[in-house]
Protein backbone atom coordinates (compact mmCIF):
# COMPACT_ATOMS: atom_id res chain seq x y z
CA UNK A 1 0.00 0.00 0.00
CA UNK A 2 1.12 3.22 -0.79
CA UNK A 3 1.57 5.80 1.56
CA UNK A 4 -0.42 8.81 2.43
CA UNK A 5 0.46 12.57 1.17
CA UNK A 6 1.20 13.29 4.85
CA UNK A 7 3.34 10.36 5.62
CA UNK A 8 5.37 11.29 2.55
CA UNK A 9 6.00 14.90 3.91
CA UNK A 10 8.23 13.05 6.33
CA UNK A 11 10.06 11.36 3.80
CA UNK A 12 13.77 12.11 2.32
CA UNK A 13 13.42 10.42 -0.91
CA UNK A 14 15.51 9.79 -4.19
CA UNK A 15 14.17 13.15 -5.67
CA UNK A 16 15.11 15.01 -2.19
CA UNK A 17 18.32 13.25 -1.68
CA UNK A 18 19.34 14.78 -5.50
CA UNK A 19 18.22 18.13 -4.98
CA UNK A 20 20.24 17.77 -1.88
CA UNK A 21 23.57 16.48 -3.03
CA UNK A 22 22.87 20.08 -5.77
CA UNK A 23 22.13 22.14 -2.37
CA UNK A 24 25.45 21.01 -1.33
CA UNK A 25 28.24 21.19 -4.39
CA UNK A 26 26.54 24.66 -4.92
CA UNK A 27 26.74 25.92 -1.79
CA UNK A 28 30.40 24.91 -0.60
CA UNK A 29 33.00 27.55 -0.06
CA UNK A 30 36.75 27.26 0.65
CA UNK A 31 38.03 27.29 3.51
CA UNK A 32 40.64 29.22 2.24
CA UNK A 33 38.51 32.28 1.51
CA UNK A 34 37.50 33.32 4.96
CA UNK A 35 41.20 33.89 6.05
CA UNK A 36 41.91 36.03 2.57
CA UNK A 37 38.76 38.16 3.26
CA UNK A 38 39.54 38.28 6.82
CA UNK A 39 35.92 37.03 7.90
CA UNK A 40 35.49 36.09 11.41
CA UNK A 41 33.39 33.13 11.24
CA UNK A 42 31.57 32.47 14.32
CA UNK A 43 32.50 36.38 14.62
CA UNK A 44 35.30 35.56 16.69
CA UNK A 45 39.07 35.62 15.49
CA UNK A 46 41.21 32.79 15.54
CA UNK A 47 42.12 33.45 19.38
CA UNK A 48 38.58 33.39 20.09
CA UNK A 49 38.18 37.19 20.91
CA UNK A 50 34.93 38.27 19.40
CA UNK A 51 33.94 40.62 17.60
CA UNK A 52 32.63 44.29 18.97
CA UNK A 53 28.94 44.72 18.34
CA UNK A 54 27.75 46.16 20.70
CA UNK A 55 27.40 47.77 24.30
CA UNK A 56 25.96 46.63 27.41
CA UNK A 57 25.72 47.50 31.29
CA UNK A 58 23.80 43.88 32.03
CA UNK A 59 26.51 41.51 32.19
CA UNK A 60 30.36 41.16 31.62
CA UNK A 61 31.98 38.09 31.00
CA UNK A 62 36.00 38.37 32.15
CA UNK A 63 38.41 35.63 30.62
CA UNK A 64 41.54 37.43 30.17
CA UNK A 65 43.99 40.33 32.39
CA UNK A 66 46.10 42.66 31.30
CA UNK A 67 49.78 41.85 32.44
CA UNK A 68 53.01 44.35 31.21
CA UNK A 69 50.39 45.47 28.12
CA UNK A 70 49.53 42.11 26.92
CA UNK A 71 46.15 40.55 27.51
CA UNK A 72 46.60 36.97 29.16
CA UNK A 73 44.71 34.16 30.14
CA UNK A 74 43.29 34.19 33.67
CA UNK A 75 40.55 32.54 35.95
CA UNK A 76 36.93 33.05 34.53
CA UNK A 77 34.81 35.43 36.01
CA UNK A 78 31.01 36.57 35.79
CA UNK A 79 29.87 39.65 35.91
CA UNK A 80 26.07 40.83 36.91
CA UNK A 81 25.47 44.80 36.51
CA UNK A 82 29.03 44.86 37.73
CA UNK A 83 28.95 42.33 40.81
CA UNK A 84 30.87 39.52 40.47
CA UNK A 85 28.22 36.06 40.24
CA UNK A 86 30.34 34.20 42.92
CA UNK A 87 29.90 36.94 45.83
CA UNK A 88 26.31 37.09 44.61
CA UNK A 89 25.49 33.23 45.14
CA UNK A 90 27.52 33.76 48.52
CA UNK A 91 25.37 36.49 49.62
CA UNK A 92 22.43 35.01 49.58
CA UNK A 93 23.21 31.43 50.54
CA UNK A 94 24.88 33.40 53.69
CA UNK A 95 21.34 34.66 54.20
CA UNK A 96 19.60 31.65 53.82
CA UNK A 97 17.29 32.87 51.07
CA UNK A 98 16.50 31.89 47.30
CA UNK A 99 18.73 34.36 44.95
CA UNK A 100 16.39 34.31 41.76
CA UNK A 101 14.03 36.90 42.35
CA UNK A 102 16.97 38.91 44.01
CA UNK A 103 18.92 38.77 40.73
CA UNK A 104 16.28 38.71 38.23
CA UNK A 105 15.83 42.58 40.06
CA UNK A 106 19.58 43.47 39.80
CA UNK A 107 19.56 42.19 36.19
CA UNK A 108 16.38 44.14 35.48
CA UNK A 109 16.72 47.29 37.11
CA UNK A 110 20.60 47.59 37.49
CA UNK A 111 21.01 47.82 41.07
CA UNK A 112 20.15 44.86 44.20
CA UNK A 113 17.29 45.19 46.15
CA UNK A 114 16.72 46.16 49.32
CA UNK A 115 13.91 44.36 51.76
CA UNK A 116 10.43 45.93 50.86
CA UNK A 117 11.57 46.52 47.37
CA UNK A 118 12.47 42.51 47.30
CA UNK A 119 9.41 41.87 48.52
CA UNK A 120 7.10 44.00 45.93
CA UNK A 121 8.93 42.67 43.26
CA UNK A 122 8.31 39.06 44.56
CA UNK A 123 4.60 40.32 44.54
CA UNK A 124 4.56 41.69 40.59
CA UNK A 125 5.91 37.97 40.13
CA UNK A 126 3.52 36.22 42.41
CA UNK A 127 0.68 37.91 40.71
CA UNK A 128 1.86 37.24 37.09
CA UNK A 129 1.75 33.33 37.87
CA UNK A 130 -1.09 32.80 36.00
CA UNK A 131 -2.41 32.15 32.46
CA UNK A 132 -5.17 33.67 29.77
CA UNK A 133 -8.58 31.75 30.61
CA UNK A 134 -8.38 28.14 28.64
CA UNK A 135 -4.79 28.72 27.94
CA UNK A 136 -3.82 25.26 28.88
CA UNK A 137 -6.49 23.62 27.10
CA UNK A 138 -6.45 25.22 24.27
CA UNK A 139 -2.81 26.05 23.72
CA UNK A 140 -0.82 23.57 26.03
CA UNK A 141 -3.15 20.50 25.83
CA UNK A 142 -3.40 20.82 22.00
CA UNK A 143 -0.90 18.57 19.73
CA UNK A 144 1.71 18.72 22.98
CA UNK A 145 4.93 18.51 21.37
CA UNK A 146 7.87 15.55 22.93
CA UNK A 147 10.65 18.60 22.34
CA UNK A 148 9.72 21.09 25.27
CA UNK A 149 11.38 24.02 23.81
CA UNK A 150 9.34 23.29 20.80
CA UNK A 151 6.40 23.39 23.22
CA UNK A 152 7.28 26.76 25.09
CA UNK A 153 8.18 28.43 21.91
CA UNK A 154 4.62 27.41 20.57
CA UNK A 155 3.20 28.61 23.81
CA UNK A 156 5.29 31.91 24.03
CA UNK A 157 4.04 32.80 20.64
CA UNK A 158 0.00 32.09 21.09
CA UNK A 159 0.77 34.43 24.15
CA UNK A 160 0.75 37.14 21.34
CA UNK A 161 -2.91 36.30 20.42
CA UNK A 162 -3.51 37.38 24.39
CA UNK A 163 -2.30 41.01 24.45
CA UNK A 164 -3.88 43.48 23.22
CA UNK A 165 -0.55 45.86 23.35
CA UNK A 166 1.12 43.09 21.91
CA UNK A 167 3.34 45.05 19.40
CA UNK A 168 3.85 48.31 21.93
CA UNK A 169 7.60 48.04 21.98
CA UNK A 170 7.35 51.36 24.64
CA UNK A 171 9.36 50.39 27.56
CA UNK A 172 6.29 50.32 29.79
CA UNK A 173 4.87 47.39 28.29
CA UNK A 174 7.66 45.53 27.14
CA UNK A 175 8.64 45.28 30.69
CA UNK A 176 5.23 44.37 31.46
CA UNK A 177 5.28 41.74 28.60
CA UNK A 178 8.72 40.80 29.91
CA UNK A 179 7.52 40.05 33.83
CA UNK A 180 4.65 38.07 32.63
CA UNK A 181 7.35 35.84 30.61
CA UNK A 182 9.39 35.47 33.80
CA UNK A 183 6.57 34.60 36.09
CA UNK A 184 4.13 32.58 32.99
CA UNK A 185 7.93 30.60 32.06
CA UNK A 186 7.77 27.40 34.88
CA UNK A 187 3.89 27.03 34.13
CA UNK A 188 4.67 26.57 30.30
CA UNK A 189 7.26 23.88 30.71
CA UNK A 190 5.78 21.83 33.41
CA UNK A 191 2.65 21.86 32.20
CA UNK A 192 3.31 21.24 28.39
CA UNK A 193 5.79 18.16 30.14
CA UNK A 194 2.56 16.57 31.72
CA UNK A 195 0.50 17.32 28.63
CA UNK A 196 2.65 15.77 26.57
CA UNK A 197 3.13 12.67 28.63
CA UNK A 198 -0.68 12.30 29.56
CA UNK A 199 -0.91 12.16 25.86
CA UNK A 200 1.77 8.87 26.42
CA UNK A 201 -0.91 7.52 29.05
CA UNK A 202 0.19 8.61 31.85
CA UNK A 203 -1.81 10.65 34.69
CA UNK A 204 -2.31 14.58 34.08
CA UNK A 205 -2.04 16.79 36.77
CA UNK A 206 -2.06 20.43 37.00
CA UNK A 207 -0.89 22.47 39.94
CA UNK A 208 -1.25 25.81 40.44
CA UNK A 209 1.99 27.88 42.10
CA UNK A 210 2.06 28.32 45.41
CA UNK A 211 2.71 32.33 45.96
CA UNK A 212 4.48 31.41 49.18
CA UNK A 213 7.02 29.42 47.43
CA UNK A 214 10.14 31.24 45.33
CA UNK A 215 10.65 30.24 41.64
CA UNK A 216 13.03 27.34 42.20
CA UNK A 217 10.70 26.02 44.69
CA UNK A 218 7.29 26.08 42.60
CA UNK A 219 9.08 24.21 39.61
CA UNK A 220 9.81 20.79 41.89
CA UNK A 221 5.95 21.36 43.28
CA UNK A 222 4.22 21.84 40.27
CA UNK A 223 6.40 18.66 38.46
CA UNK A 224 5.82 16.12 41.10
CA UNK A 225 2.81 14.47 41.61
CA UNK A 226 3.54 14.32 45.25
CA UNK A 227 4.46 18.05 45.41
CA UNK A 228 7.36 17.05 47.70
CA UNK A 229 10.95 18.32 47.43
CA UNK A 230 13.96 18.53 49.99
CA UNK A 231 15.36 22.15 51.02
CA UNK A 232 18.72 21.42 49.54
CA UNK A 233 17.40 20.40 46.30
CA UNK A 234 15.15 23.56 45.85
CA UNK A 235 18.43 25.72 46.50
CA UNK A 236 20.57 24.17 44.19
CA UNK A 237 18.14 24.53 41.66
CA UNK A 238 18.04 27.96 42.50
CA UNK A 239 21.44 28.79 41.90
CA UNK A 240 21.39 26.88 38.90
CA UNK A 241 18.89 29.47 37.79
CA UNK A 242 21.11 32.54 38.90
CA UNK A 243 23.77 30.98 37.35
CA UNK A 244 22.26 30.69 34.13
CA UNK A 245 20.62 33.80 34.20
CA UNK A 246 23.24 35.69 31.55
CA UNK A 247 26.30 35.62 29.80
CA UNK A 248 27.03 38.87 28.40
CA UNK A 249 25.38 40.24 24.98
CA UNK A 250 27.54 38.22 22.75
CA UNK A 251 26.09 34.54 23.20
CA UNK A 252 24.24 33.12 20.94
CA UNK A 253 20.77 33.32 22.13
CA UNK A 254 21.13 36.90 23.49
CA UNK A 255 22.58 38.22 20.54
CA UNK A 256 19.41 36.52 18.29
CA UNK A 257 17.60 38.73 20.94
CA UNK A 258 19.63 42.21 20.51
CA UNK A 259 19.30 40.94 16.89
CA UNK A 260 15.38 40.64 16.74
CA UNK A 261 14.80 43.28 18.90
CA UNK A 262 16.65 45.46 16.36
CA UNK A 263 14.03 44.93 13.63
CA UNK A 264 11.15 46.47 15.42
CA UNK A 265 9.30 43.07 16.07
CA UNK A 266 7.10 42.39 19.46
CA UNK A 267 8.16 41.01 22.50
CA UNK A 268 6.78 37.44 22.04
CA UNK A 269 8.54 37.06 18.32
CA UNK A 270 11.98 38.04 19.89
CA UNK A 271 12.14 35.74 22.71
CA UNK A 272 10.80 32.62 20.55
CA UNK A 273 13.87 33.63 18.29
CA UNK A 274 15.77 33.33 21.38
CA UNK A 275 14.62 30.15 22.39
CA UNK A 276 15.63 28.55 18.87
CA UNK A 277 19.02 29.49 19.43
CA UNK A 278 18.74 28.08 22.96
CA UNK A 279 17.34 24.73 21.80
CA UNK A 280 20.47 24.07 19.77
CA UNK A 281 23.28 21.71 20.78
CA UNK A 282 25.94 23.76 20.62
CA UNK A 283 24.26 26.65 23.13
CA UNK A 284 21.46 25.57 26.04
CA UNK A 285 20.91 21.61 24.48
CA UNK A 286 24.33 21.24 25.21
CA UNK A 287 23.82 19.57 28.95
CA UNK A 288 21.69 16.80 27.34
CA UNK A 289 24.67 16.28 25.12
CA UNK A 290 26.94 16.06 28.38
CA UNK A 291 24.67 13.16 30.13
CA UNK A 292 23.86 11.22 27.10
CA UNK A 293 27.92 10.89 26.85
CA UNK A 294 28.08 9.69 29.72
CA UNK A 295 25.75 7.66 29.80
CA UNK A 296 27.22 6.30 26.62
CA UNK A 297 30.70 6.48 28.14
CA UNK A 298 29.48 4.28 31.02
CA UNK A 299 28.49 1.71 29.21
CA UNK A 300 31.40 1.24 27.13
CA UNK A 301 33.24 1.26 30.15
CA UNK A 302 34.76 -2.19 32.42
CA UNK A 303 35.98 0.69 35.17
CA UNK A 304 35.21 3.88 35.81
CA UNK A 305 38.48 4.47 37.90
CA UNK A 306 40.82 3.47 35.35
CA UNK A 307 42.42 6.03 34.33
CA UNK A 308 43.74 4.89 30.98
CA UNK A 309 40.36 3.35 30.44
CA UNK A 310 38.92 7.00 30.23
CA UNK A 311 41.29 8.23 28.70
CA UNK A 312 41.22 5.76 25.69
CA UNK A 313 37.39 6.29 25.49
CA UNK A 314 37.74 10.56 25.47
CA UNK A 315 40.43 9.66 22.67
CA UNK A 316 37.82 7.75 20.64
CA UNK A 317 35.40 10.51 21.37
CA UNK A 318 38.00 12.91 19.36
CA UNK A 319 38.70 10.62 16.99
CA UNK A 320 34.79 10.19 15.92
CA UNK A 321 34.72 6.86 16.84
CA UNK A 322 32.68 6.77 19.65
CA UNK A 323 29.32 8.29 21.43
CA UNK A 324 27.89 10.50 18.15
CA UNK A 325 30.83 10.43 15.96
CA UNK A 326 31.30 14.04 15.80
CA UNK A 327 34.74 14.41 17.46
CA UNK A 328 33.69 16.28 20.32
CA UNK A 329 33.94 15.90 24.46
CA UNK A 330 30.77 17.78 25.44
CA UNK A 331 30.91 19.88 28.42
CA UNK A 332 34.53 21.04 27.54
CA UNK A 333 35.72 24.03 26.10
CA UNK A 334 33.76 27.64 25.92
CA UNK A 335 33.89 30.36 23.43
CA UNK A 336 35.56 32.89 26.10
CA UNK A 337 37.28 31.13 28.78
CA UNK A 338 40.15 29.37 28.96
CA UNK A 339 41.39 28.21 32.19
CA UNK A 340 37.66 28.23 34.49
CA UNK A 341 34.12 28.92 33.76
CA UNK A 342 33.20 30.64 37.38
CA UNK A 343 29.79 28.67 36.72
CA UNK A 344 31.01 25.21 36.50
CA UNK A 345 33.48 26.20 39.44
CA UNK A 346 30.58 27.09 41.44
CA UNK A 347 28.32 24.24 40.78
CA UNK A 348 31.44 21.68 41.52
CA UNK A 349 31.29 22.48 45.62
CA UNK A 350 27.20 21.56 45.29
CA UNK A 351 27.46 18.89 42.71
CA UNK A 352 30.08 16.91 45.45
CA UNK A 353 27.61 17.87 48.50
CA UNK A 354 24.40 16.51 46.46
CA UNK A 355 26.16 13.71 45.28
CA UNK A 356 27.14 12.34 48.84
CA UNK A 357 23.34 13.28 49.59
CA UNK A 358 21.89 10.84 46.61
CA UNK A 359 24.90 8.14 46.71
CA UNK A 360 26.12 8.89 43.71
CA UNK A 361 29.68 9.77 44.42
CA UNK A 362 30.75 7.00 42.17
CA UNK A 363 29.38 8.98 39.06
CA UNK A 364 30.58 12.20 40.59
CA UNK A 365 34.21 10.86 40.59
CA UNK A 366 34.09 9.55 36.73
CA UNK A 367 32.86 13.63 35.96
CA UNK A 368 36.18 14.74 37.96
CA UNK A 369 38.53 11.73 36.04
CA UNK A 370 37.13 13.13 33.08
CA UNK A 371 37.16 16.88 33.90
CA UNK A 372 40.85 16.50 34.67
CA UNK A 373 41.26 14.42 31.23
CA UNK A 374 40.24 15.93 28.72
CA UNK A 375 42.11 19.03 28.81
CA UNK A 376 45.07 17.14 28.26
CA UNK A 377 43.61 14.58 25.48
CA UNK A 378 42.00 17.63 23.62
CA UNK A 379 45.78 19.25 23.83
CA UNK A 380 47.31 16.04 22.12
CA UNK A 381 44.73 15.37 19.43
CA UNK A 382 43.84 18.85 18.48
CA UNK A 383 45.80 22.56 17.89
CA UNK A 384 44.18 24.76 20.16
CA UNK A 385 44.26 28.58 20.86
CA UNK A 386 43.75 28.46 24.14
CA UNK A 387 43.05 26.48 27.46
CA UNK A 388 40.24 23.99 27.56
CA UNK A 389 38.34 23.49 30.78
CA UNK A 390 34.98 22.61 31.77
CA UNK A 391 31.63 24.49 31.41
CA UNK A 392 28.49 24.98 33.07
CA UNK A 393 27.25 22.30 31.05
CA UNK A 394 29.26 20.06 31.65
CA UNK A 395 28.04 19.66 35.43
CA UNK A 396 24.70 21.04 35.32
CA UNK A 397 23.46 17.91 33.38
CA UNK A 398 24.28 15.72 36.69
CA UNK A 399 22.83 17.99 38.64
CA UNK A 400 19.28 18.13 36.97
CA UNK A 401 19.64 13.92 36.88
CA UNK A 402 20.62 13.73 40.55
CA UNK A 403 17.79 16.03 41.09
CA UNK A 404 15.32 13.63 39.53
CA UNK A 405 14.58 16.14 36.45
CA UNK A 406 13.31 14.93 33.14
CA UNK A 407 16.32 15.14 30.38
CA UNK A 408 13.02 16.97 28.35
CA UNK A 409 13.41 19.82 30.57
CA UNK A 410 17.14 20.56 31.02
CA UNK A 411 17.43 23.11 28.51
CA UNK A 412 13.87 24.52 29.26
CA UNK A 413 15.41 25.62 32.84
CA UNK A 414 17.92 27.27 30.91
CA UNK A 415 15.43 28.83 29.03
CA UNK A 416 13.74 29.72 32.47
CA UNK A 417 16.46 31.47 34.11
CA UNK A 418 18.04 33.28 30.26
CA UNK A 419 14.41 34.93 29.92
CA UNK A 420 15.53 37.50 32.65
CA UNK A 421 18.59 37.75 30.96
CA UNK A 422 17.02 38.25 27.57
CA UNK A 423 14.26 40.51 29.02
CA UNK A 424 17.67 43.33 30.51
CA UNK A 425 18.69 43.13 27.08
CA UNK A 426 15.98 43.38 25.27
CA UNK A 427 14.91 46.58 26.95
CA UNK A 428 18.54 47.70 26.52
CA UNK A 429 18.41 47.45 22.92
CA UNK A 430 15.06 49.32 22.81
CA UNK A 431 16.56 52.41 25.09
CA UNK A 432 19.94 52.95 23.29
CA UNK A 433 20.08 51.98 19.77
CA UNK A 434 17.64 52.72 17.01
CA UNK A 435 19.44 50.78 14.08
CA UNK A 436 18.95 47.49 12.90
CA UNK A 437 22.01 45.23 13.15
CA UNK A 438 23.12 43.97 9.60
CA UNK A 439 26.20 42.40 9.54
CA UNK A 440 27.70 42.43 6.00
CA UNK A 441 28.41 39.27 4.20
CA UNK A 442 30.97 39.17 1.06
CA UNK A 443 29.41 37.35 -2.10
CA UNK A 444 31.63 35.39 -3.99
CA UNK A 445 29.01 34.23 -6.91
CA UNK A 446 30.22 35.50 -10.42
CA UNK A 447 27.58 37.95 -12.37
CA UNK A 448 25.84 35.84 -15.10
CA UNK A 449 23.76 36.22 -18.25
CA UNK A 450 20.48 34.11 -18.07
CA UNK A 451 20.30 31.57 -20.40
CA UNK A 452 16.86 30.49 -22.01
CA UNK A 453 14.69 27.65 -21.45
CA UNK A 454 15.90 25.54 -24.73
CA UNK A 455 19.50 26.71 -24.53
CA UNK A 456 20.50 24.96 -21.14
Amino acid sequence: MGKSVSEALFDVTPQIEALAKKCEENNEIEKELYIKYEVKRGLRDLNGKGVLAGLTNVSDVRAKKIVNGEEVPCEGNLYYRGYNVKDLVNGFLKKEHYGFEEIAYLLLFGELPNESELREFHDVLVERRTLPPTFVRDVIMKAPSKDMMNSLSRSILNLYSYDEKADDTSIPNVLRQCLNLISQFPMLMVYGYHAYHYRMGEDLFIYAPDPALSTAENILMMLRKDKKYTKLEAKILDMALVLHMDHGGGNNSTFTTHVVTSSGTDTYSTMAAAMASLKGPKHGGANIKVTQMFEDMKQHLTDWEDRDEVKAYLEALLDKKAFDQKGLIYGMGHAVYSISDPRADIFRAFVAQLAREKHCEKEYALYALVEELAPKVIGEKRKIYKGVNANVDFYSGLVYSMLGLPKELYTPIFATARIVGWSAHRLEELKNVDKIIRPAYKSLAPHRAYVEMEDR
